[in-house]
């Protein structure tokens, strides 16, 4: 069985340190632990990397909300069924901090999602969540996503983008 594996964010060096880029923080640890690095995949405008156990990893080049075209053509290039697609997002709904792996399901709210639920033609693929927490005050949910991860947080994601891998290996 091959699984895809997919960290969502945002290009470029403006988004890299972005709650919206949790995806893609998540994606690193386990590129880490995997001895393994990303390489463009010009067919299918993400970069890609091929893991043990006929695993791929990927990120998409483009933004958050434009991520479904790239997701169907790495499902469709590495022949991998909506079932063992395994995307890792950013979740405003669950606390700063926790995780939680979803078969199927809504795209709650979140553009990302929604791309790749319309692309696909289905939402019966995994979601892994991290939770990156509600904004503060009366912030709008899409100035927050975009603002940098605290001082306090920053120092925690390393230990939350171990947790997140744990769960996506339980789940492998």
């Amino acid at each position: 069985m091959t699984a895809l594996i997919v960290g969502l964010g945002n290009p470029g060096p403006s988004y890299a340190a972005t709650r919206h880029n949790a995806g893609v923080l998540v994606l690193s640890e386990l590129l880490e632990r995997e001895g393994a690095r990303l390489s463009a995949h010009k067919k299918t405008n993400t970069e890609v990397a091929e893991l043990s156990g006929g695993r791929v990893a990927a990120r998409t080049r483009g933004y958050m909300n434009e991520s479904g075209g790239p997701v169907r053509a790495l499902a469709g290039y590495f022949k991998v069924a909506p079932a063992d697609i395994y995307v890792v997002y950013d979740e405003l709904d669950l606390p700063f901090g926790e995780v939680a792996l979803r078969p199927g399901g809504g795209d709650h709210g979140h553009n990302g999602l929604k791309s790749i639920s319309q692309s696909l033609g289905t939402r019966e693929y995994n979601k892994l969540a991290v939770g990156i927490g509600r904004p503060p005050g009366r912030m709008s949910p899409a100035d927050f996503v975009l603002k940098p991860f605290s001082k306090k947080e920053s120092e925690e994601l390393p230990i939350i983008a171990a947790d997140a891998v744990d769960a996506l290996m339980l789940a492998l």
